[in-house]
């Protein structure tokens, strides 16, 4: 990889390493070892497969959990860990955050796939397209972290925070994720993903002393600072952690976007509703700010041809009195039926603010 890939990969994961040749074999397969020598990323993805479930159960635990004496105007006998969710929803989060569909999906949106080292075999089949390879590559990366940083549980947790963006998959759809909304403007503005840079707000860069275009004033304890780069335009953040700072630069890029009437439509965010996807698509829509996630209400009922039939109710909160049904031989597909009968409605009657 040239000096150019190798400081944009660095910049979409958040981290800078001290030795650069755990990056280079981070995405090298083993196919490429095969043929010309040297290690591959195998045993690195080990490593971090162990990381990222560290981490993100540490994350949950952060979220949803807290002591005792850590809840205000509650007075409790002893000083015990008290959490939101049970250890069954816990898991079903946890599994949500680490499956393999999750991992591929934010390493397309990181845009460094591209820079897998294949062998023949590998590049003839396109195996930088499967999602397990992606899905591998994700956690190599975190594992050459890891012995880059001697397993520092800040560096790791900082770059998982970025790599991963966990608030995009837990959040209840109750407040706008701006990375998720800026990752979409600009990967269907441009046809490509957003470019970040991170460092220190104490450190004198070319990045700081040559930055030209909008900035957020860092606030006292502001500790890191974020370029968030769409096209030619550029915009800087700041936050307390390198996640906060790309929230931040998010929130102000997308605050200009909108103010100068750029931002996509809802139209535009679904190419091609369908009722095979509309589950997804109107989670999709939820997630993004839109409104709040669907719920859906079944009942099962006595066909008229004598066969039992599920009824499902999909309702969304903030459109009040509207309901859309679907009624089909199984639950399933009933609860398409109606996601995408609702997804049709969003789509035609949905005003921006």
């Amino acid at each position: 990889m040239e000096k150019e890939e190798l400081k944009y990969i660095q910049g979409q994961i958040g981290y800078k390493f001290k030795n650069i040749s755990l990056l280079h074999q981070a995405f090298k397969r083993r196919s490429y070892a095969k043929e010309n020598g040297g290690q591959d990323n195998e045993v690195l993805e080990f490593l971090g497969d162990k990381v990222l479930d560290f981490v993100v159960v540490k994350l949950l635990a952060e979220k949803y959990g807290k002591l005792c004496s850590e809840i205000p105007n509650k007075e409790f006998r002893y000083d015990e860990f008290v959490c939101e969710y049970n250890e069954d929803k816990l898991t079903k989060l946890k599994s949500k955050l680490v499956q393999k569909k999750t991992l591929a999906e934010r390493t397309d949106q990181l845009g460094i796939a591209k820079f897998l080292v294949m062998g023949n075999s590998d590049t003839m089949l396109h195996m930088e397209d499967e999602a397990s390879v992606k899905e591998d590559l994700f956690e190599a990366i975190l594992g050459a972290i890891a012995i880059d940083s001697e397993w520092n549980q800040e560096a790791l947790q900082s770059a998982i925070e970025i790599m991963l963006n966990p608030e995009l998959y837990l959040s209840k759809g109750e407040e706008k994720n701006y990375v998720s909304l800026v990752q979409e403007w600009c990967t269907k503005k441009y046809k490509e993903v957003p470019w970040y840079y991170y460092d220190k707000t104490d450190m004198e860069s070319s990045w700081t002393s040559t930055f030209k275009g909008p900035q957020t004033h860092a606030k006292p304890g502001d500790c890191f600072y974020c370029i968030l780069k769409l096209g030619e335009k550029m915009f800087k953040g700041y936050g307390k952690s390198k996640s906060d700072a790309r929230k931040d630069v998010c929130e102000l890029a997308y605050s200009i976007i909108k103010s100068n009437g750029e931002q996509l439509s809802i139209k535009d965010e679904i190419e091609s509703p369908n009722e095979l996807e509309a589950i997804n698509q109107l989670e999709i829509l939820a997630r993004r700010g839109y409104f709040s996630i669907p719920t859906y209400n079944f009942s099962e009922k006595m066909g008229a041809s004598g066969n039992s039939v599920w009824l499902c109710i999909c309702r969304i909160e903030e459109f009040k009195n509207v309901e859309r049904v679907g009624v089909k031989s199984s639950k399933t597909n009933a609860k398409k039926e109606a996601a995408y009968q609702m997804l049709l409605y969003v789509l035609d009657n949905y005003k921006e603010d």
